[in-house]
């Protein structure tokens, strides 16, 4: 049986801007715990589509079917059953549970994460510790504060080839404004990874 170093339930956060492999590891680490026979399930935000609806999906093509959701209460009501504790038959919660691009969920997976674990799951989350503007993105302080492992990944800066630590968002080919939308979903034909150096946001207008 494939073990952790904790004892009974834990949260596991990977974090990193875009192309660093953070849904390579969740995968990865899911993977794994199948393989030990372990009991998973791995949701998603129903908003990103970008390679697959009913599966996380690394940029290299790897892929887990995940449940999209879009809420927190979402990912409650399914791992709870509604109809079998309708008839009084509430479901065993699995060993393992995978969050993919969870900065996009809304704050109450927080609390939700830290339940999980407190009943004894393994809590695996994989998500954008930075904003295109490099701020904090969302609910994902409140996860690194509170997990017991974070693992914060790097990509290649596609201007230099240092490790890159940022997001860079890019509109028409130039860098976006600071008051532009925090969220919007995309690839290769909107980001790209930069160091700090080469990371670039616009004043807003």
């Amino acid at each position: 049986m494939l073990r952790s170093p904790y004892h009974g339930g834990h949260l596991e956060v990977i974090v990193g801007p875009m192309f660093s492999g953070k849904s390579e590891e969740l995968i990865r680490r899911v993977t794994r715990a199948v393989i030990a026979r372990q009991r998973v399930q791995v949701y998603k935000p129903a908003l990103d589509d970008r390679y697959h609806a009913a599966a996380v999906a690394s940029h290299a093509g790897r892929t887990v079917d995940a449940v999209a959701v879009r809420s927190a209460a979402d990912i409650r009501a399914h791992l709870s059953g509604e109809g079998a504790l309708l008839r009084g038959e509430p479901l065993p919660l699995p060993d393992v549970v995978g969050i993919d691009e969870v900065q996009f969920l809304d704050g109450e997976v927080v609390p939700l994460a830290l339940d999980l674990a407190d009943q004894g799951v393994r809590v695996i989350l994989a998500g954008l510790d930075l904003d295109f503007r490099a701020e904090p993105f969302g609910c994902m302080p409140g996860l690194l504060a509170r997990a017991e492992s974070v693992e914060k990944l790097t990509a290649i800066c596609t201007v230099c080839g240092a490790p890159a630590t940022r997001s860079q968002r890019l509109i028409g080919g130039q860098p976006a404004r600071f008051d532009d939308p925090v969220v919007l979903v995309g690839a290769l034909e909107s980001y790209e990874a930069r160091c700090r150096v080469h990371h670039v946001v616009l004043d807003g207008s």
